[in-house]
């Protein structure tokens, strides 16, 4: 189920709902002070990043691997 961030107009309280298909508007609520009467915000993802440095393969080379992926059988082919 996605979240959703909403707004509050009364209290300007702003709060996250998972909402799933069935999700009827008029059953959200603030959480912050009940109000029924919610604005959906636009939110920002969060890409997930790489955590290898650029540059680098999964086996820590800098050069690409001759035959992906860089490890066999639980042991890396880098010299």
């Amino acid at each position: 189920m996605p979240i959703y961030e909403y707004r509050c107009p009364s209290c300007g309280g702003t709060s996250e709902i998972w909402e799933g298909v069935g999700t009827r508007r008029d059953s959200l609520e603030c959480k912050h002070c009940g109000n029924r009467n919610l604005e959906k915000i636009l939110s920002l993802s969060h890409p997930v990043k790489n955590p290898r440095p650029k540059g680098t393969t999964c086996c820590g080379r800098q050069e690409r691997c001759s035959t992906p992926p860089c490890s066999s059988g639980g042991t890396c082919r880098k010299d």
